[in-house]
């Protein structure tokens, strides 16, 4: 019966959007950490590609009327046993320095922020599911 109540609604899907900007942030973080070192390109996953994979996964569930939230793995973004691993890409958007680096400060913080925001945002949907489950289990108004 739980498994119903936590597989019928959003959660799973939130679960998933948390998990890929948390992998996302230390991908990020990294690109930060690097950002003098000579030689380094930073590194990046597609955020369209994943939306893309989720949107179908959820088509998939609505299809099937519900079940498990089944999402398919791409090249960047691999599935395995409920975890998500990223294999980011080089950005090569830039020219590179003198030093071999390819760096972009403004960009790496654009997304930084941008994926920082998806992940509170998020965070904060999912924590307001749990509120309505907490209440309905109290059966308080």
């Amino acid at each position: 019966m739980i498994e119903g109540i936590t597989n019928g609604m959003d959660l799973p899907v939130l679960e998933r959007v948390i998990q890929f900007t948390a992998r996302r942030q230390d991908v990020i973080v990294n690109n930060i950490a690097n950002i003098s070192t000579p030689g380094f390109r930073p590194v990046d996953v597609s955020t369209a590609d994943f939306q893309s994979q989720l949107g179908d996964a959820i088509d998939r569930r609505r299809g099937a009327g519900g079940g498990d939230l089944e999402l398919r793995g791409s090249g960047e973004v691999q599935v395995s046993d409920g975890a998500l691993r990223l294999n980011p890409g080089p950005t090569g958007d830039n020219l590179l320095f003198q030093d071999g680096n390819d760096r972009d400060l403004e960009r790496i913080m654009q997304d930084l922020v941008q994926n920082f925001l998806v992940f509170r945002t998020t965070s904060e949907l999912m924590q307001n599911r749990f509120d309505i489950l907490n209440t309905a289990i109290s059966e308080r108004v």
